[in-house]
């Protein structure tokens, strides 16, 4: 920032235009916002040059060798438009001296709601009933579902986002088997949810959600072996990072039932 310009110069990468009201409305007047639909790549990273931060969504490339631009660029921060974090190389950061803020959480209720929405349309077959009506197709043929009350739903993950789905599941009547690292008590005894290992979740659950953040544990955390344990016809729910599973293994998968 120079002497005559004491606002702090923002790029933003990735935006929409979705979003574009939001992030003019909530940036205060000390800040100069830029906003691009670029994504953050090492080709693009020299667009952040005169920039003091940058902010970043999802889909964004912030690896080491994307950070060690920015740095030469003269950035020194990094504000995450996201709670997940694992597209930053923050070993990188620190070393180039830049600083890295996130959204810790944001609407855990939208994302629940949105995975409960996801169960319910999958079980009732609401995206076949669609097709099908679309082609004048009115034959309940293939249309029977699954009442989600008498179903076992696994729910690996129950932090903010994973715990507000388990409690969201406590209206419908089912069963709930969850698996997490640190098990929450109090939203066990709130809700009345069973905490079980991974294996045990993986093997008696009729629907499967995962809440859980990716990183080096919990990449591929669904892949072949794990879903040869599952049910066969089990539904699976990610609303989360889409490195938690095994594409090729979940096509086989889907082929197979």
């Amino acid at each position: 920032m120079t002497p005559s310009d004491k606002r702090m110069r923002v790029l933003f990468y990735s935006s929409r235009k979705h979003e574009l009201p939001v992030l003019q409305r909530g940036c205060p007047i000390e800040i100069e916002a830029i906003f691009c639909e670029d994504r953050l790549t090492e080709a693009t990273a020299h667009l952040a040059g005169g920039y003091d931060a940058i902010c970043l969504f999802t889909s964004d490339d912030a690896s080491a060798g994307v950070v060690e631009k920015l740095a030469a660029e003269g950035v020194r921060y990094i504000a995450l438009r996201s709670a997940g974090y694992d597209h930053v190389d923050l070993a990188a950061a620190a070393s180039a001296g830049i600083r890295v803020c996130r959204v810790p959480a944001y609407s855990p209720a939208a994302v629940a709601e949105h995975a409960l929405l996801l169960a319910l349309a999958l079980l009732r077959r609401l995206p076949l009933a669609h097709q099908q009506v679309h082609l004048q197709n009115f034959s309940l043929h293939h249309l029977v579902g699954r009442e989600l009350g008498s179903l076992t739903v696994g729910v690996i993950g129950t932090g903010a986002i994973g715990g507000t789905f388990a409690r969201l599941l406590t209206g419908f009547g089912c069963t709930v088997l969850a698996f997490d690292v640190a098990p929450d008590r109090k939203l066990e005894a709130d809700t009345g949810l069973q905490y079980a290992d991974l294996n045990t979740v993986l093997r008696y659950a009729d629907l499967i959600a995962l809440h859980v953040p990716l990183n080096r544990d919990t990449q591929h955390l669904v892949n072949s072996a794990s879903l040869a344990r599952m049910k066969r016809g089990v539904v699976l729910i990610n609303t989360a990072r889409g490195g938690l599973v095994d594409t090729e293994a979940l096509l086989e998968a889907l082929s197979s039932g």
